[in-house]
């Protein structure tokens, strides 16, 4: 099971379409509560974060997935524009494993919902 935190719906259809081609089960999420109550209920092994979604609050978000010992294993990846040096380091502060540009995150889509998700702390996408 893979949360997408992403309420772009031209993101949220391209995650959706690859996900069934690659055989995916994904959940979508756009609100803070929403995404939280997945993850507890659903235990993925990832959550995807739009860092540049308002609706899903996602540095706070991360920073509650991270405080609560019972997900501490669940991997995060976020993805943004690769000129925002500053969202990117605070998505890395709040506990992303990852955080990948936007581009790289739409090419690599296939690889990152159908691939093997190590622990947390190794990164099979940088």
């Amino acid at each position: 099971m893979i949360v997408a935190a992403v309420d772009d719906l031209l993101f949220s259809s391209r995650i959706r379409a690859v996900g069934m081609q690659v055989g995916a089960e994904l959940a979508f999420a756009r609100t803070p509560d929403e995404i939280l109550e997945k993850v507890r209920t659903a235990r993925p092994s990832l959550v995807l974060f739009d860092l540049n979604s308002a609706k899903t609050d996602p540095i706070a978000t991360i920073g509650a997935i991270r405080a609560d010992a019972q997900l501490s294993g669940v991997r995060i990846l976020g993805f943004a524009s690769h000129v925002q040096a500053d969202l990117i380091q605070a998505a890395r502060t709040a506990g992303a494993d990852d955080v990948l540009p936007r581009s790289a995150f739409a090419s690599r889509l296939p690889e990152i919902l159908g691939g093997t998700h190590p622990q947390r702390g190794q990164s099979p996408f940088l």
